[in-house]
């Protein structure tokens, strides 16, 4: 029988509690750091606080560090003599105004978001750990994304093209990512970018709501610091072995929205 194993997921929120789920399937021990623990209740992961890391982290540990620049200083230092393995959710902000990008794509540190991002993902390749950079294109799911935009009326019809990935693939390119020994820095994403316009009249009819009624008036928050972009995630999928589970919004929208109706149901079946 193989060493049982130990996951510490930094920043377990929406993509992380994937992640959890995924290693807690095979049976690994899974610790995580979130800002609001109730959310894990009933997981199954040990749940700590970043302030306790050094009294948590134990050798070889795989970590996914998931949390954005600006989180608590000296984070890595307790994992230095620990940490086997190392991946971090960055984005595909680095890339600056490049509107195709694939793992080829220069970085810019052209903004603030920028400048941090590469600055954290410094300190990660530069850490005693193996290491491997991920850079998602925006992440969306059940809950998240275009579908959730259009309800609260904040979605603008814009002709930029946006990358997407969502976020049940995002959690397996981490599950083979922590499992693997690849290093470097890849973006992430579907095979399907699309004009923010095509995903939201495509999304409009499967909500029944016409497309004028989408408002205009705020953009997707998904789109607030986006450029006019294509990203290519393919090199990553190669390495990693990865099938796209929803290679693009068309199914992964469909799929968002009967997986946010049967929570519903469960919830009011429990009530």
């Amino acid at each position: 029988m193989g060493k049982t194993l130990d996951i510490l997921i930094l920043g377990c929120g929406y993509t992380g509690q994937r992640v959890a789920r995924r290693f807690l399937a095979m049976g690994a021990r899974v610790t995580a750091t979130t800002r609001d623990p109730q959310r894990l209740a009933g997981l199954g992961v040990e749940v700590i606080g970043t302030g306790d890391l050094v009294k948590h982290v134990r050798k070889g540990m795989l970590v996914l560090h998931s949390i954005p620049p600006g989180g608590p200083r000296e984070l890595l230092d307790p994992l230095r003599s620990q940490a086997r393995r190392l991946v971090y959710l960055s984005s595909t902000t680095v890339y600056g105004a490049a509107s195709i990008v694939n793992e080829s794509t220069p970085v810019h540190e052209n903004s603030e978001r920028a400048r941090a991002r590469l600055e954290a993902e410094r300190a990660i390749a530069e850490g005693p750990w193996s290491a491997l950079i991920l850079r998602p294109a925006a992440i969306y799911g059940p809950g998240r994304g275009v579908q959730e935009s259009i309800r609260r009326g904040m979605h603008s019809l814009s002709e930029k093209f946006v990358s997407r990935i969502h976020v049940d693939d995002l959690a397996a390119h981490v599950e083979a990512a922590l499992l693997s020994t690849i290093s470097g820095a890849y973006p992430v994403a579907d095979e399907e970018p699309s004009s923010s316009r095509d995903i939201a009249e495509f999304c409009a009819s499967l909500l029944n709501v016409p497309v004028t009624n989408i408002g205009q008036k705020q953009a997707d928050p998904a789109l607030r610091f986006a450029h006019n972009r294509r990203v290519d995630g393919s090199a990553i999928r190669r390495a990693l072995g990865i099938t796209l589970t929803y290679p693009s919004y068309r199914v992964g929208i469909a799929a968002a929205l009967s997986a946010e109706t049967a929570l519903v149901g469960s919830r009011y079946q429990s009530s």
